[in-house]
């Protein structure tokens, strides 16, 4: 557990680290983990959700009446069902994506797997994200690498590749605006 606390820390850690013990002990860290990520998409693409989870002027008893409802309706049950309605009847549901994101932290330390977070003006064909993730899995120590692949055309070029916490930005903007101030420098 010593190395656990040190990938995770302070409250949203402590309630991760309990629940991915729990997920562990019943052999469910893959269902508990799809349960979170859909109860996580749940709040980012509905406002009424991210009322219902940051708002204090919700009380703990309407907040876990709602989320019967709404976790029913989603599909989420079990052990991730009864954590998020165990942190919510604890006033701390405010702080669920951090949970969520502490216990994938967890998991992905478990099972070897590092995250990279690619940014690109435009989408990638199969054969060029191939190359990447296996780009990707050298560098990181043969670990197993899961991409996640953000399109965004302001970057004009290149790519912004984050890496568990490493951040490589080889975009075509970021290079410009370098030039441009050291152009605005020597003028």
């Amino acid at each position: 557990m010593a190395h656990e606390e040190t990938i995770v820390s302070g409250m949203s850690g402590r309630y991760a680290q309990a629940l991915f013990a729990l997920a562990q002990e019943s052999l469910s860290t893959d269902k508990v983990a799809a349960d979170l990520k859909n109860f996580d998409l749940l709040i980012d693409h509905n406002p009424d959700m991210q009322r219902l989870v940051r708002s204090p002027v919700f009380s703990a008893e309407s907040q876990v009446k709602a989320l019967d409802a709404i976790l029913a309706r989603a599909g989420i049950e079990g052990i991730a069902a009864n954590f998020i309605k165990l942190v919510a009847a604890k006033r701390r549901l405010f702080a669920i994506s951090d949970m969520i994101r502490d216990f994938n932290k967890l998991s992905d330390v478990a099972k070897g797997v590092t995250r990279a977070e690619i940014t690109v003006a435009e989408p990638l064909n199969d054969a060029h994200l191939d190359a990447l993730k296996e780009a990707l899995r050298q560098v990181s120590g043969g670990k197993s690498v899961e991409v996640n692949v953000k399109i965004d055309p302001s970057i004009i070029g290149g790519l912004i590749v984050k890496l568990g916490s490493r951040m490589v930005d080889g975009s075509l903007k970021t290079k410009l605006n370098t030039i441009r101030s050291r152009m605005k420098e020597v003028g």
